[in-house]
This record gives C-alpha cells, sequence and structure tokens, in this order.
C-alpha cells in the first residue's frame, strides 16, 4: 500500500533510535530517546493551505530534524510512519 500526502504534508520514517553512546555503554529500549531525525518518504503537492500559497521545499530522500511530538503516527504493512505537515520540520540533515 502507498501513501500520498494531500496539500502542504509528508510522509516520514523515523530514524532507528542509538543503541550505544558515545563512550560504548549498551542502551536497554526504555533509555533511548526518541529519535527526531527521519527520511521523508513521501511529499503532498502544496497549493493553497489557509488561503495561502504553499511551495513544498522538501523532497523524497531529504533527512530532516522533526519536533519530538509532532505529527500523526500510522502503521501501514507493518512499518511505522509519521504524517505530518511541512512546517512542522525544522531543518534538514545535511
Amino acid at each position: 500500500m502507498k501513501i500520498k500526502p494531500l496539500a502542504d504534508r509528508v510522509v516520514i520514517k523515523m530514524q532507528e533510535a542509538e543503541e550505544t553512546t558515545k563512550s560504548g555503554i549498551i542502551l536497554a529500549g526504555s533509555a533511548k530517546e526518541k529519535p527526531e531525525i527521519a527520511e521523508i518518504v513521501a511529499v503532498g503537492p502544496g497549493g493553497i493551505v489557509d488561503g495561502k500559497e504553499v511551495k513544498m521545499q522538501l523532497k523524497v530522500g531529504d533527512k530532516v530534524l522533526t519536533s519530538k511530538y509532532s505529527g500523526t503516527e500510522v502503521k501501514i504493512d507493518d512499518e511505522e510512519y509519521t504524517i505530518l505537515r511541512q512546517s512542522d520540520v525544522l531543518a534538514i540533515v545535511d
């Protein structure tokens, strides 16, 4: 099944959380922080949103930094994705 976001929304897949610290300590599942870096897997067409024209600046494959708890989480074909507005993306990570 494919997800095709509407308007100024994007679909992201969160990166896996680090399992070890920089010093080599292995973290338990509950000690891992929620990842904030994700990869864009689908982008909406943009258009008129709330009376303003929105041009999409993100593209599929971009690595982005998001707010910890932004968007709506969905599960499709045993994969977890988050759907959020382009404005909820904080930055593109190079």
